[in-house]
């Protein structure tokens, strides 16, 4: 992705901020000022979803579920994007929650596509090859 450098003026206390930020997370201040810029931009065009760390990274979640975007979708596409099929999966959420994820999905199909092509690639096959620990031990 081409980048461009920009001069911004921004209080010494959102500064500080940042630096903090940039520590724990070990990235520069010029590359955690633009993360936090376009999680910013993404959560202002697809209110009701936030952004949570886990361990493959930063991911985008449906705010107060815990659930991945990404999980939603695959549900839904899994039902032949059936709406009603997608509401019967997830009774205990509400319709804003559901049109955000799949709002965010249709604003940045590349991310969650990536995702859902990566989430197909983990087989029975791979996971006892990968990840043997995970699986049940012979008694």
């Amino acid at each position: 992705m081409a980048t461009k450098a920009k001069g911004i003026r921004i209080s010494e206390a959102l500064d500080h901020e940042i630096e903090r930020e940039s520590e724990v997370r070990g990235k520069s201040w010029s590359s955690m000022t633009a993360e936090l810029l376009d999680e910013a931009v993404r959560m202002r065009r697809a209110p009701g979803i936030v952004f949570v760390d886990g361990p493959t990274g930063r991911r985008a979640v449906v705010a107060g579920t815990g659930l991945d975007v990404w999980e939603i979708v695959a549900t839904w596409r899994e039902g032949q994007q059936d709406d009603e099929e997608l509401r019967r999966n997830y009774l205990w959420l509400t319709e804003p929650q559901l049109r955000s994820a799949l709002g965010y999905y249709q604003l940045y199909p590349q991310e969650i596509d990536a995702r859902l092509e990566r989430e197909a690639r983990w087989t029975s096959e791979r996971i006892k090859a990968e990840l043997p620990f995970a699986q049940p031990r012979n008694r």
